[in-house]
């Protein structure tokens, strides 16, 4: 396979094969990133080798024709500060007419050079590391190549509160009135919300870490600024924000400051609510969401990818799965199979609790899926080492795998780490497989029903705080029999815990194998709001073994067995 056909599997288009550095579209970012912009650089080497980087989501990696491919590590650069940096008086000037005066200014650090204003960002150890300029109409640029780093990281780093706002304007104003912990990322707001972990403009959330208990959302009211708060409410969870309820003839902090002075802006962040997490509300507390939902303003449900499951299942964000079904009928398979699927074609992430097999074992079948080839030696058409390695980095791009070395973890610790894939990758749901992995140890008194309705209502709650899908394989305790002395297909109310599996899932899938004919059907047992994500049905699939994942059901016909005949 040539260089031109490698990079063609990593999504990049090249405009040639000659040696040497091209400017080209980003498969990563675009879209929804600019498309008149070419923000990847690709250089191929006389080696037979090429290698990328993006300076918007800082996608890369190296291809060569010796089948070797790894990321590139970026190198920042430290901005130049000028020994004695300029503070002319119309700079001064600039500020006061928005309503900063120039002991802000001066607190903060801001210079001025050659016509534009410098606003400096420093990193962990307090050095500056990058610096975002502006001019008085509004031009926007920052140092090449620089750190991404939190503005005000110095003043924000300890805080039990922090305030996020979308430009360095606004962090100045609520520093005016007294606020000191406001902050906002060097490359301002997404066009749209996509969860990315590669979206560069939110690696400063990792380099510069926080100790907040509260995040306070004072974001702008335009698509941009919703998209932002949308993607920091998906990092940092419901549970630890609340937000600013901004005037309507105002668009940000320094607007308000400007048109309705100090004490007002003040008033919003004390003022500033909470996410409804639990409690009692009235109907002015989800009046925005209510008028989201007339207007059809909400996040609807994805498909799964299989034509006759996405008939009557489909995955909602917020929402908690149960799987069940006869031992070794292929629940787990089935569910890698659809997870692939919903990576491939929503690009989300999930974090995965499944200790019954090795995660080099889980992983070892999550590849033949992705390649639909065998991976041991010895099988026909077995992967190849370039496929293996290509499989390996994709599924390490989507899939964060739960682990304890000494002792079966309880709840608590799933959600923990579940949490923490969150803030830092933006993963989009959890798998707890299966349920009897996790620790049963309750508190004393506590019935086994208790404990089992409490794991549930946890569940429940974290997928809304967080807004992602929990899926759990849970197994039957008991096995109904069938009049010919097999089993039937095992309901929720046939584990243990019975009703609470049934009366609390959002939705219910059972997986059967029909030995007989070497199929698999997935029958949906509840859905709870039939009308939006699913209903009640089945889909049947054959599993290919050649290609390693379930495919729609076709009949074989036995041409050697006599016709049947009806009158």
């Amino acid at each position: 396979m040539n260089i031109e056909n490698q990079l063609l599997e990593k999504g990049i288009v090249i405009k040639t094969t000659k040696l040497g550095t091209q400017k080209i579209k980003c498969p990563s970012c675009q879209p929804p990133h600019n498309s008149h912009d070419r923000p990847l650089s690709l250089t191929i080497e006389p080696d037979e080798s090429a290698l990328w980087f993006c300076h918007h989501c800082e996608f890369s990696g190296v291809v060569s024709l010796n089948n070797h491919i790894k990321p590139i590590q970026k190198q920042y650069i430290k901005p130049i500060v000028p020994v004695e940096p300029k503070k002319p008086s119309d700079m001064y000037t600039f500020f006061a007419e928005r309503h900063i005066n120039k002991d802000t200014v001066d607190s903060m650090d801001i210079y001025a050079e050659q016509g534009w204003y410098a606003f400096p960002y420093t990193d962990t150890e307090g050095h500056i590391a990058n610096i975002k300029y502006r001019t008085k109409d509004k031009r926007f640029k920052q140092s090449k190549d620089a750190k991404k780093c939190l503005y005000n990281y110095e003043n924000v780093r300890g805080s039990e509160t922090v305030i996020f706002v979308e430009g360095e304007m606004d962090v100045l104003s609520l520093y005016e009135v007294g606020y000191t912990n406001a902050t906002t990322l060097s490359d301002g707001a997404p066009k749209t919300a996509r969860y990315n972990q590669n979206d560069a403009r939110f690696k400063a959330l990792q380099d510069c870490p926080l100790v907040a208990k509260n995040v306070i959302l004072f974001l702008d009211e335009d698509s941009a600024g919703k998209s932002l708060h949308d993607e920091l409410l998906h990092r940092f969870g419901k549970d630890m924000c609340w937000y600013v309820d901004i005037p309507k003839d105002c668009k940000d902090a320094n607007d308000v400051l400007i048109k309705h002075g100090t004490e007002r802006l003040k008033n919003l962040i004390k003022e500033a609510i909470p996410y409804p997490v639990d409690g009692l509300y009235r109907v002015n507390d989800f009046k925005g969401s209510v008028i989201d939902l007339y207007n059809g303003n909400y996040v609807r449900p994805i498909d799964v990818g299989f034509p006759d499951l996405d008939e009557i299942y489909k995955v909602l964000k917020g929402t908690f799965h149960t799987i069940t079904g006869i031992p070794n009928h292929g629940k787990s398979y089935f569910l890698d199979n659809m997870l692939l699927k919903i990576s491939k074609n929503h690009n989300w992430k999930f974090a995965i609790f499944s200790p019954e097999h090795s995660s080099s074992m889980h992983i070892r079948r999550m590849l033949q899926m992705y390649c639909q080839k065998p991976f041991d030696l010895g099988e026909s058409n077995r992967m190849t080492k370039l496929e293996l390695e290509d499989a390996m980095n994709w599924i390490n791009e989507y899939f964060y795998f739960i682990e304890t070395k000494d002792s079966v973890p309880n709840l608590d610790y799933i959600l923990e780490k579940a949490k923490a894939s969150i803030r830092k990758y933006g993963t989009n749901g959890l798998i707890i497989d299966p349920f009897n992995e996790v620790s049963a140890t309750r508190k004393s008194g506590t019935r086994e029903d208790e404990h089992i309705r409490d794991f549930i209502s946890k569940c429940k709650k974290f997928a809304r705080v967080h807004d992602i899908v929990i899926w759990v394989v849970a197994h039957p305790t008991k096995l109904p029999k069938a009049n010919d002395g097999g089993y039937l297909p095992p309901t929720a109310y046939d584990i243990s815990g019975a009703s609470h599996w049934h009366n609390q899932s959002d939705a219910i899938l059972t997986v059967h194998r029909d030995f007989d004919d070497n199929s698999t059907t997935i029958m949906t047992r509840k859905i709870r709001e039939q009308d939006l994500y699913g209903k009640i049905g089945t889909a049947k699939f054959s599993f290919d073994t050649d290609k390693k994942v379930f495919k729609p059901y076709i009949k074989t016909v036995d041409f050697n067995e006599p016709p049947s005949w009806t009158d």
